[in-house]
């Protein structure tokens, strides 16, 4: 065997131990990733129904992208669209965002970025609320905000800071900063 040959023969033994070593580091490495961040399931296209203790719907959502976390209690969506039915269990008011979450624990939902309520019924007075972030709690029905929000109604449009809003009673109060306009027909 001549020097060139040998060469060779080095360089690529050098080659496949180098690649041999990089390997073996990567599967090492992909046995520390940490379990418990990984979701316990994912589902796209999710339509879920939620009961009360009665037997009536209280909520249905559905999401582009859901991940349920079990040792949390948490579930992340995407695209979230909630149908909310307070206690005389019809759907009242839809509530869809970019984002959201549902702690399993305390029952409550928060939607982030472009949340937007709307009035199922147009004989509703308020058809639509608009805020970046609100909570609503699914065993009480109450929706709680510190945001801005935006109001459109039957001929009027109102804004203000803070919203508390009690489904059940059909009640909905702008806390705090509260700004009107009323168009009379």
């Amino acid at each position: 065997m001549n020097r060139v040959t040998l060469a060779i023969i080095l360089f690529f033994g050098t080659a496949l131990f180098l690649y041999w070593q990089v390997q073996s580091k990567k599967s090492e490495e992909a046995l520390d990733i940490d379990v418990s961040q990984r979701p316990d399931y994912i589902i796209d296209d999710l339509r879920s129904i939620e009961y009360n203790e009665q037997g009536l719907i209280n909520s249905e959502v559905t999401a582009k992208h859901m991940e349920h976390f079990d040792s949390a209690s948490m579930t992340y969506f995407t695209d979230p669209v909630y149908l909310i039915y307070p206690d005389d269990g019809q759907a009242q008011w839809q509530l869809k965002s970019t984002k959201g979450s549902h702690n399993k624990i305390t029952g409550k939902v928060t939607l982030e970025n472009d949340v937007i309520i709307d009035s199922i019924s147009p004989e509703e007075p308020i058809q639509t609320l608009s805020t970046n972030y609100l909570e609503l709690d699914l065993d009480t029905m109450i929706m709680t905000s510190d945001e801005m929000i935006h109001v459109t109604g039957n001929e009027f449009v109102i804004q203000g800071m803070g919203l508390y809003a009690d489904l059940n009673a059909q009640s909905v109060k702008l806390i705090s900063q509260v700004e009107g306009i009323y168009e009379a027909k």
